[in-house]
């Protein structure tokens, strides 16, 4: 997504920090990126639990959000992964994953979603770790492209690239 933003949207101001392992923190340190620009030009796009950020972060400042398997239930997914992990892009990175973070996502957790049309989402029926149903039940009423197979990395993301241009308006 970077590359292809760099390559046909040099203009757009593009910010993709590593968010740390707490919830909070990933939030905090998104919108103190983020301070100062206008929700109508405005975007997120997440993957997995970045998805569940997109929403909270759109739900906050008003902007659009793309989001590819998101995450719907964190508190409840990760609550069995407190302790050591290994980071998903790269295996030889590791972080601890804390009791402390779950509270942080539960607080997180918002009760409905406004404005549905805000939202593109892609979900994959193929997706190994998140069930699809649950996605999908969550994003009702946004742009939902539900995918036969895929997977929960979405390896056959450059594919998807035209339908999310198109919705961030760079179609034109």
């Amino acid at each position: 997504m970077a590359e292809r933003m760099r390559r046909e949207q040099p203009t757009v101001t593009w910010f993709c920090p590593q968010l740390p392992p707490s919830p909070q923190a990933a939030i905090d340190l998104t919108l103190k990126g983020i301070t100062g620009w206008p929700p109508d030009s405005t975007a997120v796009i997440g993957s997995s639990l970045g998805g569940f950020y997109a929403t909270w972060l759109a739900e906050q400042t008003g902007c659009k959000a793309v989001l590819l398997n998101p995450a719907v239930d964190p508190a409840r997914d990760l609550a069995r992964y407190i302790g050591e992990q290994t980071s998903w892009h790269d295996p030889q990175e590791r972080f601890f994953f804390r009791n402390e973070f779950i509270q942080e996502l539960h607080k997180l957790t918002l009760s409905h979603m406004t404005l549905a049309e805000r939202y593109l989402t892609i979900i994959a029926k193929g997706d190994e770790l998140l069930d699809w149903r649950e996605m999908q039940a969550r994003y009702v009423g946004a742009q939902v492209h539900l995918l036969e197979g895929s997977d929960h990395g979405l390896s056959d993301f450059e594919k998807h690239l035209p339908v999310i241009m198109a919705f961030l308006g760079f179609d034109r």
